[in-house]
């Protein structure tokens, strides 16, 4: 059994989606796994990750936003202490994911034809976000 762990640093630009599949796959592909899981970890409170559409870029522009409305600047927050984004950006990640569990098979993450690996940066402003890979499983 192999267990091969990386921290990779990924830049968002600021609010939106960031395809970190190609970053994902390099670490499970440096790990020699052949068969076995990939984990990956976000390691923010006001960001997440999720596997989503890779196709049609609007998808992703959709998902922006329904998150406008269930967690909208111009809500009453209470916790603002780094601006009107503060909080919004905690309750998104909040009814997201901060981690992703993906197969491997053939030393290759097993996604579907349309799925990809996104960070979902929830604050406006650039920032450098920590995102753990964690791949164990049996060598080829």
């Amino acid at each position: 059994m192999t267990i091969y762990q990386k921290q990779l640093e990924i830049m968002a630009p600021g609010r939106g989606f960031v395809d970190v599949t190609a970053r994902v796959q390099a670490v499970v592909s440096e790990s020699g796994v052949a068969r076995g899981l990939c984990t990956t970890f976000v390691m923010h409170t006001s960001a997440s990750l999720l596997i989503q559409e890779n196709a049609d870029p609007a998808v992703r522009r959709d998902l922006e936003r329904l998150m406008d409305g269930l967690a909208p600047e111009s809500a009453a927050w209470e916790h603002d202490d780094e601006g009107p984004d503060d909080m919004p950006a905690h309750a998104r990640a909040a009814l997201t994911q901060t981690s992703l569990c993906v197969p491997v098979a053939g030393g290759r993450l097993v996604l579907g034809t349309w799925q990809g690996l996104y960070l979902w940066q929830h604050r406006r402003r650039r920032e450098t976000r920590q995102v753990f890979v964690h791949v164990d499983g049996e060598s080829s």
